[in-house]
């Protein structure tokens, strides 16, 4: 039985864009666009085109996660269902709450994924292991 944070929490969030013939600005406001405070922000760059980072979950935070150039897929899972998401618009990105594993693959060469996370430690607040992650859902459930 599914308890606690599924896929089905996970959501595609526009962000507002200006559009101008010079070009188009976009911005994002944390407790505005995105439901926590941004409390780090970090990129991951210069990805081998079609290659992609290994998964891992956040245990007490949450991420919006924008593809700033380029394209990459972000797969989710919640232990039970996984989902797929393109992420290719700098306008457009996804938002992953606490406790949903996930996968940034298939990366467009030169993409540059954006992270802003509502902890301020994200090292220590990752899992990067599958098995612990599904162990740490199946306390949830208790």
């Amino acid at each position: 039985m599914k308890t606690g944070v599924t896929i089905n929490d996970v959501e595609r969030v526009d962000l507002p864009r200006l559009p101008d013939a010079r070009g188009n600005l976009s911005f994002v406001e944390e407790l505005k666009h995105i439901p926590f405070r941004i409390e780090t922000a970090y990129w991951v760059n210069d990805v081998p085109g079609g290659e992609g980072i290994d998964g891992y979950s956040a245990k007490d935070s949450s991420e919006l996660i924008i593809s700033i150039s380029g394209n990459f897929d972000v797969v989710v899972s919640d232990g039970y269902e996984e989902a797929w998401f393109s992420l290719n618009r700098s306008y457009s990105g996804l938002y992953i709450p606490k406790m949903i594993w996930r996968r940034l693959e298939n990366f467009s060469t030169n993409s540059l994924a954006f992270i802003l996370s509502s902890s301020g430690d994200v090292d220590k607040d990752y899992t990067r292991d599958f098995e612990e992650f599904l162990a740490i859902k199946d306390c949830e459930k208790g």
